[in-house]
């Protein structure tokens, strides 16, 4: 159990970038195809400590997945099935603060991956969507409602690593979130509380009709 990590400043905390290929979005019928962790610690992305694995799914990719991640059946047919994995994902997330891009995909299926294996995952959450559209609003920079993963990176410099790739989107997430979480707050380091709860300010639904109709 991760106690009291919301109140550490998020440079002393130790964190895991996640992130996943799946065959669709919902967790009760499309499955893990892919699964990549980085660490973070002292503020700097672990590469060299790179957690990934391919999984065999229950069932053959879907074309409209293939097209976005390129991985088929023949890629996956000798890899080992998510059961096999749940050991090496369950320590690769241990005592650690996850951060994903739009986190509810991660959260959703490795909760339930977890759960079937008597575990669950522990602490607060860290969405680089959410955090980067409070932190681009704060800066004045225009940014979508749900900024991609691409975009976010783009938008603070950054490359981008092998995109749709498990291991790509992880690095490139861990590096988005150490320039997001820096810039968050000038004057003082934030909490792993303050960057769970970063949400981008509301927009009103006039002020939505604004944005259509001036496009």
């Amino acid at each position: 159990m991760i106690v009291g990590v919301e109140r550490v400043g998020w440079r002393a905390a130790q964190l895991v970038v996640v992130d996943l290929e799946t065959t669709g979005l919902d967790p009760r019928v499309d499955e893990v195809i892919s699964f990549a962790a980085i660490p973070v610690r002292e503020g700097r992305v672990r590469p060299a400590e790179l957690v990934s694995t391919l999984v065999r799914p229950r069932h053959p990719p879907p074309a409209e997945g293939i097209r976005i991640h390129g991985l088929r059946e023949s890629d996956l047919r000798e890899e080992p099935t998510l059961g096999e994995r749940i050991e090496l994902i369950a320590a690769a997330l241990a005592g650690s603060v996850l951060v994903a891009h739009c986190a509810w995909i991660e959260t959703r299926f490795l909760g339930e991956a977890l759960a079937e294996h008597g575990r669950s995952l522990e602490g607060p959450v860290i969405d680089t969507m959410a955090l980067g559209g409070a932190v681009l609003a704060r800066r004045g920079i225009a940014c979508p409602e749900s900024p991609s993963l691409d975009f976010l990176a783009r938008a603070l410099g950054l490359p981008v690593h092998r995109p749709h790739h498990a291991d790509g989107d992880a690095l490139t997430t861990a590096q988005v979130f150490i320039a997001l979480a820096s810039l968050f707050d000038r004057e003082r380091e934030p909490t792993i509380g303050e960057l769970a709860r970063a949400r981008p300010p509301r927009i009103s639904t006039r002020d939505r009709l604004s944005r259509r109709l001036r496009r």
